[in-house]
C-alpha cells in the first residue's frame, strides 16, 4: 500500500449535464488567436498564422458555481469567453462546455517582449473558469458564443468563426501531445478581450450549452 508523504489533492473534475457522473480532468490545453478578428486585435496576420497552444494546470479549473479571486501580480486581467472541448476514450471530443480564460494581459505583454513562456501570464491558480459538460455531438457548430461584464456584452461571435474546428484542434495538438481522456481544450476566443475587475459579473454562453457565471472576488 503507497504511504505518502501528504495526502495527494482531488482529482479536478467538472460536473455533466443531466448525470451524477464527474469528468475528471487531466490537463488543459488551449489553442491561441483561432478567430481572425481576435489575431488582428492581438497584433497578430491570421493569414500568416500556423496554430500554436498553451497550458494550463488541471487545477486552474474554478467550476460548481465558485468565484475566481483576482490574482496577484496583474492590474489588467482579461476574460476570454471560449468553447472547451472535453476528450473521452480514444483521445476522441466526448463534450463540451462553456469556459472563459482568464488572462494576466500585463504579464503575457512583458513575455511576448522579453520572448519569455506565458505560464505566468495564463496557468495561474483560478485561471480556467468552466461550465458543466454536455455530452455528445456539439448541439449548435455554428451557434453564437458570447460574454457579458456587468450585463454589458462584451463578446459576441459565431463558433464557425473559427480558423480551426474542434475537430482539427485536436489533430493538431495530437502532433505536439498524445491527446488523452481528461484532456480539455479550450478552442480560442472571439475579439472584444478586456478588463475585468473585483465585484465584475461574468456571463458566457454559448447556444445549446450550460451558461456560466461568475464573480471577481
Amino acid at each position: 500500500m503507497t504511504q505518502w508523504l501528504f495526502p495527494p489533492r482531488p482529482i479536478p473534475s467538472l460536473p455533466i449535464v443531466g448525470d451524477d457522473r464527474r469528468l475528471p480532468v487531466r490537463r488543459i490545453l488551449c489553442v491561441g488567436q483561432n478567430y481572425a478578428a481576435h489575431a488582428r486585435e492581438m497584433g497578430s496576420d491570421p493569414d500568416k498564422q500556423t496554430p500554436f497552444f498553451f497550458s494550463k494546470p488541471a487545477d486552474a479549473l474554478v467550476t460548481d458555481g465558485a468565484n475566481p479571486a483576482y490574482p496577484s501580480a496583474t492590474d489588467n486581467l482579461h476574460y476570454e469567453a471560449e468553447l472547451v472541448a472535453a476528450i473521452g476514450e480514444g483521445g476522441r471530443i466526448v463534450g463540451w462546455a462553456v469556459g472563459c480564460d482568464l488572462t494576466r494581459r500585463d504579464l503575457q505583454a512583458e513575455a511576448k517582449k522579453a520572448g519569455r513562456p506565458w505560464d505566468a501570464a495564463k496557468g495561474f491558480d483560478q485561471s480556467a473558469p468552466c461550465g458543466a459538460v454536455t455530452l455528445g455531438a456539439l448541439p449548435d457548430p455554428a451557434g453564437r458564443i458570447e460574454l457579458s461584464v456587468n450585463g454589458q456584452v462584451r463578446q459576441s461571435s459565431r463558433l464557425d468563426d473559427m480558423i480551426l474546428n474542434p475537430d482539427r484542434i485536436v489533430e493538431e495538438a495530437g502532433k505536439l501531445w498524445a491527446v488523452q481522456a481528461g484532456d480539455l481544450i479550450f478552442t480560442g476566443t472571439p475579439s472584444g478581450v478586456g478588463p475585468v475587475g473585483r465585484g465584475d459579473t461574468v456571463v458566457a454562453t454559448i447556444d445549446g450549452l450550460e451558461t456560466l457565471r461568475f464573480e471577481i472576488v
